[in-house]
């Protein structure tokens, strides 16, 4: 039995409110996923390719990609009120991802075990576009004997070992010594792409002072990024010497 040909959407494993960037994002990272140098010999990633060329002809040029979208939404029946069994299908989900996986991207395998299923489990790669906001629901159509339905992947945000997360900021201390707490000057800090930014110590800084690093923080669902929240930490230069004998 042939597998139905999944629509441009499906292709690259993105809703269609995607953004453009997101969608030439999935594009590059599953055509490296699939390449002929990475996959010699697969009838398989030969195909997918095609798929993915065929897909991004279509969604990639903004033009063609309001024309699909209008007349997709033009073949769509009239909403109504989805059957029990549609509803059976769908299954939503949440996906916890580090700070590094937001901002460069990444591909996760999705695995759904549902026992009404007689073919057994469900595999399917899901691509999450470089820059993705934290909160962005990401959707799967299933196939087989529950083709139809979807599994929504609602991705959120978690610390490492270097940074907390608040909303789409991300949190992390910077040690310096006493002398730079009291003079001022200018420290690095690595942020969570692995580049260093300059940070302005003021002088006489105090323990706990919080000092921004626009845009250095997590992608935001309104376009651009947080910021870099950078706690100083220093632990005060105490000296005790033998009082004075009266």
């Amino acid at each position: 039995m042939d597998t139905p040909e999944l629509k441009p959407y499906d292709v690259l494993g993105l809703d269609p409110d995607c953004t453009d960037d997101q969608i030439r994002s999935a594009y590059r990272l599953l055509a490296k996923q699939y390449h002929p140098d990475v996959n010699r010999s697969s009838a398989e990633a030969v195909r997918q390719t095609q798929r993915l060329n065929a897909a991004y002809e279509v969604l990639g040029d903004p033009a063609r990609r309001q024309a699909y979208d209008r007349a997709r939404a033009a073949a769509a029946p009239p909403p109504v009120t989805r059957s029990r069994s549609r509803l059976d299908r769908d299954i939503a989900q949440e996906m916890q991802l580090g700070p590094m996986d937001f901002l460069r991207g990444t591909t996760l395998e999705v695995r759904v075990m549902d026992p009404g299923n007689p073919q057994g489990p469900e595999t399917y790669s899901l691509v999450v576009p470089a820059g993705t906001a934290p909160g962005t629901r990401l959707r799967i159509t299933r196939t087989g004997p529950f083709a139809g339905g979807i599994v929504a992947v609602k991705l959120k945000a978690r610390g490492d070992a270097r940074f907390q997360v608040r909303g789409s900021d991300l949190r992390c201390d910077l040690r310096i010594p006493t002398q730079r707490a009291a003079q001022g000057g200018v420290e690095l800090v690595r942020g969570a792409d692995g580049n260093s930014h300059r940070v302005t110590i003021p002088r006489g800084a105090a323990r706990g002072e919080i000092l921004r690093v626009l845009g250095q923080g997590l992608p935001n669902a309104r376009g651009g990024r947080g910021d870099l929240l950078v706690k100083l930490v220093y632990t005060p230069e105490v000296r005790i010497t033998r009082a004075r004998s009266a």
